[in-house]
């Protein structure tokens, strides 16, 4: 079984391991190994959770927000030899039992590479009226 941990501060290790699950889900494909970026996107997240087993970080989900009214999930990620054992459900249901804990209702995801079946069986729906658009200028 996981565990489940909020990270802050994280460590060097963490650091590289969660760079590696970016690099192994194709989100980090041009950006070189860069500690301080990983540890701002941990400071400026409203929360951060990895799943471990021992050591090793197996995934990885965290939420951005307003911390008034608004979150998002964002980069929620498994291990491919880990996937179909529940790792991400708990993620996504841990986090928003945290936002839920901190006073936000209004959760959103971007349910891309064909994850919407996974984050509807989560309780999650179209967002009515609404497209998911980006403005990539990288």
């Amino acid at each position: 079984m996981p565990r489940f941990t909020f990270l802050q501060h994280p460590s060097l290790k963490q650091i590289e391991q969660i760079t590696t699950l970016y690099r192994l889900e194709g989100w980090w494909t041009d950006v070189q190994d860069d500690p301080d970026l990983v540890k701002r996107i941990i400071a400026g997240s409203h929360a951060f959770l990895v799943a471990t087993e021992g050591d090793d970080i197996i995934g990885m989900g965290r939420v951005i927000s307003d911390r008034a009214s608004d979150a998002y999930i964002q980069d929620l990620t498994v291990k491919q030899k880990f996937r179909g054992s529940g790792i991400g459900s708990q993620i996504v249901n841990r986090l928003v039992a945290r936002l839920k804990a901190d006073g936000l209702s209004w959760i959103g995801v971007v349910a891309e590479k064909n994850s919407a079946d996974f984050y509807a069986k989560l309780g999650f729906g179209p967002m009515p009226a609404a497209t998911a658009m980006l403005k990539d200028e990288s």
